[in-house]
This record gives C-alpha cells, sequence and structure tokens, in this order.
C-alpha cells in the first residue's frame, strides 16, 4: 500500500529591489571609543563591504528573496570588487551605476560593547543618476536615506510596493510618504520624524526590547527582542529591515514576519560583519 506524503509548500519566491549607498567599510574595533580630542591606540582595523542599500541587498538575497540592486560605486578597485560580490552572492548587480567620484566609504568605530560610530564619505553614492533606476513599475522597492533627494523620489514614484527605512533621519522630500507603504525607523528616528506615525505600515525597532507595527497609528503586531551576544551592531538594522520586507512580501502575517525580523536581527549583532552570514528566512522560528 503507498502512503501518502504530506508536502508543505514553500513560501513564494519574492522580488526586491534595493535602492541605495554602496560603501567600503573601514572599521576601528576599540575597546572604549575616544571621546572628543582624544586618541585611543588599541584600535584593530578591519576592512569589508557595507553601505545601507548593498547590506540590505545582501540580507534579502542571503533570506531568500531575488534581489536586484540599484546604486553607484566608482570606477575603481573597491567597485569592482563590490560588483563581483554581488554577482557572487546573487545579487543581480545591473543596476549599479558607475561613476566618476570614488566608491563610497563609512569610517566605524565600534566599541567592546558592539556599538558603533560611523562617518559616511558619500563619494559616487552621491551622484547616483535618479532618471536611469531602471525600476519597472509595480516593483517592491526597499531602500533607505543615505542617498539624494531625488532619487529617493524617483524610487517612490516608479515602485508597487514602497518600504522606505527612513535613515539617517532627515526631512522627508515632498510626496514621498504619500507613496510609502512601510515605513521603518528605530526610537530615535520615530521620535525626530512625526510626520510618518500615521503611516499605512510603521515598524519601531527597540533594539534589546524587539519591534512593533503600527497600522496608521493604531498597533498591529508586536515581538520581542532575542537575547544575544552583541558583537557588532552596524548592519543588525539593515537586516532587521531585510527580513521584514521580505517575510511581508511572502505574505507572512504581520505578527511572524516581525517576529522573524527580531530573530535576524538578533543573529546579524551576533557577528562582526556589517553584511552578516544569514541564513533562509525560514531558519528564524517563530514561537507560538
Amino acid at each position: 500500500m503507498t502512503g501518502w506524503v504530506l508536502v508543505t509548500p514553500s513560501p513564494p519566491r519574492p522580488e526586491l529591489t534595493v535602492v541605495g549607498a554602496i560603501n567600503v567599510d573601514l572599521t576601528a574595533r576599540v575597546q572604549r571609543a575616544p571621546q572628543a580630542g582624544e586618541t585611543v591606540a588599541d584600535g584593530v582595523l578591519q576592512r569589508g563591504p557595507g553601505g545601507k542599500g548593498a547590506n540590505q541587498a545582501v540580507a534579502a538575497a542571503r533570506l531568500g528573496a531575488a534581489v536586484r540592486m540599484v546604486g553607484a560605486v566608482g570606477d575603481d578597485a573597491e567597485g569592482r570588487g563590490i560588483r563581483d560580490r554581488f554577482t557572487h552572492l546573487g545579487v543581480d548587480a545591473t543596476g549599479v551605476q558607475t561613476a566618476e567620484a570614488a566608491t563610497g566609504t563609512a569610517l566605524i568605530v565600534v566599541d567592546a560593547t558592539g556599538e558603533n560610530s560611523i562617518v559616511v564619505c558619500a563619494g559616487a553614492n552621491a551622484a547616483i543618476d535618479a532618471d536611469a533606476l531602471g525600476i519597472e513599475p509595480g516593483t517592491a522597492v526597499l531602500m533607505q536615506l543615505e542617498v539624494a533627494d531625488a532619487v529617493v523620489s524617483a524610487a517612490a514614484r516608479a515602485a508597487g510596493f514602497f518600504a522606505l527605512n527612513a535613515a539617517p533621519a532627515r526631512p522627508l522630500p515632498a510626496g514621498v510618504l504619500e507613496q510609502c507603504d512601510l515605513v521603518i525607523v528605530n526610537e530615535t528616528e520615530h521620535a525626530q520624524l512625526p510626520e510618518v506615525h500615521d503611516a499605512p505600515l510603521l515598524c519601531v525597532t527597540l533594539g534589546a526590547e524587539g519591534a512593533r507595527l503600527y497600522r496608521h497609528g493604531e498597533l498591529a503586531a508586536s515581538a520581542p527582542g532575542i537575547a544575544t551576544t552583541v558583537v557588532n551592531t552596524v548592519g543588525a538594522g539593515d537586516a532587521f529591515c531585510a527580513a521584514l520586507v521580505v517575510g511581508l512580501l511572502r505574505g507572512d502575517s504581520p505578527d511572524d514576519a516581525l517576529a522573524r525580523a527580531c530573530a535576524v536581527g538578533a543573529a546579524a549583532v551576533a557577528d562582526d560583519a556589517s553584511q552578516p552570514a544569514l541564513q533562509p528566512l525560514d531558519a528564524y522560528g517563530v514561537e507560538r
């Protein structure tokens, strides 16, 4: 007698375009960050890929999405290396423009608790051609605010689903908020941007306390934080954003998408890279 085998269908693979900054991260790991005018001499230097856009694109690809990256790099060794890495990781880099400026660089100091301070030298990121983003109408787009207002506005107009990680916080270009389906901020950004409080979907991350999702100002879902060893917080928010958007795009409930995003964020802070090694999204289970 042949038995029945129950096969659980896999969630659909969402398609996502990420628009944003692409950097080389120069990270100094120290016991204690210097105060103004102070020198500390125990730094250990690390060099690796970064930029909020690139971080989110790589995280989304590792979590299982089909990802296209839109941004810009310089015509230099760093830019060519970044393009090769995108290809290796399965990220479509055909939307990455080549600018005359050098590839962007972030100077990062990370202390023994994992807290960081960052100086960004925009370079090619400031030279993205907003008229050449190549975003097909109806596309799901995730982006941040490390690029020019014209790029933010153009991506918002083209997107079918538009998720904005409003970081670093600054006033939004006219008309962009009306295009947002999802806004993601941390507590500080939430306080700085009261105009986003009534967004169709607003996610507020709370660090170790987890995250909350609001629908037009009303609480729609919440998830607790997950205890972990904090190594580096630089890419944690980007990994969280990618996980939340990928989960929602593939049809997860708000509660499940938020819980998985918190789990991914916890995994990210335990990794010392700005683009942490992540498993497919379903590896981050949801407790019932």
